[in-house]
């Protein structure tokens, strides 16, 4: 009689999914996604000073902004990555930073309203939709694009025992499925000769180099550019370096048990070539 497969669900298989893609660094990596995160502090200018992740940081300055006039945040709440956007934009550029949920619209809102200074701020509209339908509506819009899609964001299921009971691998498929009706929509908006950045808070490669992979497939005239980290950070604080930052096939990893707690962070930068 055939030995019945199991299911990798819950606890047991969330340990069995990761500990097979990261082997024996899986038991560290646990534990360190389990240990405190590290926050950086940023100010926009506003009342208030915004806590992210340095990673967070890292991969909105790795966005090229010089010359871009429009600039598009497709997924932006809770608004983190907005604000380093629009505090680093041209003084002749404008942001439109977007979610699909109102919920998370009204905390975008009141970060934007609460951590810009006025002159920015007033440079920054906010709006509520669904961004993998965008491109029905328009295209070749944009000079610059950061694409923050929903994730499967390991840190967080470890860190809750009821989304943990819930884990499956489906939920990495379905994930994987709506983060490329998303950066399909968005390299459709991205004119040519623009730069995209795609990022996730993910740990697999099924919704990070895989997704990215699918450009390639789809699309003519696409380039994964790498970064100087170098030059890099001579943009932000000593305290937001972060030396070994990972290679993967598309673009980079930073994972938070060789970053002290920074991450789990992957992002690509993506040139559309004229």
């Amino acid at each position: 009689m055939a030995r019945q497969k199991t299911k990798l669900i819950g606890q047991e298989g969330f340990d069995s999914y990761y500990g097979a893609l990261f082997g024996e660094r899986w038991g560290g990596l646990r534990n360190a996604l389990l240990s405190e995160p590290l926050y950086a502090e940023w100010s926009g200018g506003g009342a208030e000073t915004y806590y992210l992740d340095p990673g967070s940081v890292l991969v909105a300055f790795a966005l090229p902004l010089q010359g871009a006039t429009h600039i598009l945040d497709l997924c932006a709440a809770p608004g983190g990555k907005t604000l380093i956007l629009a505090s680093r934009m041209d003084k002749n550029a404008t942001l439109l930073s977007n979610d699909r949920s109102a919920a998370r619209k009204q905390r975008l809102t009141k970060v934007c309203d609460s951590c810009l200074s006025p002159e920015i701020r007033e440079r920054v509209t906010v709006t509520c939709s669904d961004g993998a339908t965008w491109c029905l509506r328009q295209s070749n819009c944009f000079d610059r694009i950061l694409l923050d899609v929903p994730c499967s964001s390991e840190r967080h299921v470890l860190s809750d025992q009821k989304y943990l009971a819930e884990w499956s691998p489906n939920r990495i498929k379905s994930l994987s499925i709506e983060q490329w009706a998303l950066l399909s929509s968005a390299y459709r908006m991205l004119k040519e000769d623009g730069y995209l950045i795609y990022s996730t808070c993910a740990l697999c490669k099924t919704e990070n180099d895989d997704v990215v992979h699918r450009l390639f497939k789809k699309f003519d005239g696409v380039e994964c550019c790498q970064v100087d980290f170098d030059e890099l950070y001579t943009s932000v604080p000593d305290s937001l370096h972060l030396p070994g930052v990972e290679k993967t096939e598309y673009g980079y990893h930073i994972l938070p048990d060789v970053q002290n707690g920074a991450g789990p962070l992957f992002f690509s930068l993506i040139h559309k070539i004229k």
